[in-house]
């Protein structure tokens, strides 16, 4: 009885690794005060405050009466970060793409990621003094969530707090102004019939359903890796001159392994930090 082949015993192998989606740039890096590269264990950030207004001068000859301004420092502590992957020896031969440099895109989108997380702790968290202190962010620089996601409401009340402060692009020293933003934020924006009319958002949006670019005088900036306290999110919205982040130093390395039957490993170390400076230009923003 003849046999029949019901199907080609043959396989083609993949000759490119395709990385997984996922955010492999830093959003935050670019649009905060870059220090550059740091050397030692921390930087500082000296800050100046303003000057009260200047006093009438109503006694002739009289003694010099000094006014007060605030003169202090902030620190960012640098942190050591290192994360090693694996290439199997005995997988080396059964692919025909150079596994070696995915992986090190893979870690590097990992080194970017960290980077961001970093420094929305330090736009949100406690900010070190010289003397050892953390300041946190006042009351007046919250928006609290009142069990509602993203509104209009908290977005002009954001836009308001920069305007008070002098932290906005019609200041003397004009800043840009940032918020990052995440899917959730995005549905309460398109299913919020007063931000989507035409008089609130821009033909692209309606037409796209992005929010990416200014509006509302805030560059939007996409980021799925806000904070989270029991079911509410808390998200940053920030000028740029308002935090400060360095770089001690990134390494990548590919070697063979002894110890591990010359497996292929593949690392990445780098060392980062990031302070804020001042108050007034970070906004905490909740929502459900």
């Amino acid at each position: 009885m003849p046999q029949t082949i019901t199907q080609a015993f043959v396989e083609q192998f993949d000759n490119t690794i395709r990385l997984h989606a996922q955010q492999r740039t830093s959003r935050f890096e670019s649009r905060v005060v870059g220090r550059g590269t740091i050397v030692g264990e921390s930087f500082t950030a000296n800050r100046l405050g303003a000057a009260e207004d200047t006093p009438e001068n109503n006694v002739r000859h009289g003694d010099t009466v000094w006014s007060d301004i605030e003169h202090s420092t902030r620190v960012g502590i640098m942190k050591d970060f290192y994360q090693a992957l694996p290439v199997d020896r005995a997988d080396e031969p059964k692919v025909l793409a150079n596994p070696t440099g995915s992986y090190m895109d893979s870690l590097l989108a990992a080194w970017n990621r960290r980077k961001d997380s970093l420094i929305l702790q330090a736009m949100l968290g406690g900010s070190q003094t010289k003397e050892g202190s953390l300041i946190q962010l006042p009351a007046e620089q919250k928006i609290l969530a009142n069990a509602q996601g993203l509104t209009k409401a908290k977005l002009i009340t954001a836009k308001k707090i920069f305007r008070a402060n002098e932290a906005d692009e019609v200041a003397d020293t004009p800043q840009k102004l940032h918020i990052a933003y995440t899917s959730d934020m995005l549905e309460d924006i398109l299913a919020d019939t007063t931000l989507t009319n035409a008089d609130f958002m821009a033909v692209r949006m309606l037409q796209e359903g992005a929010v990416d670019g200014k509006w509302l005088g805030f560059e939007w900036v996409p980021y799925e890796r806000v904070l989270k306290n029991g079911n509410t999110f808390i998200t940053a919205a920030w000028a740029g001159d308002a935090v400060h982040f360095g770089t001690g130093f990134f390494e990548g390395k590919a070697q063979r392994r002894a110890d591990k039957k010359d497996t292929m490993q593949v690392s990445a170390a780098g060392s980062v930090g990031a302070v804020r400076v001042w108050e007034y230009g970070v906004v905490h923003l909740e929502f459900v």
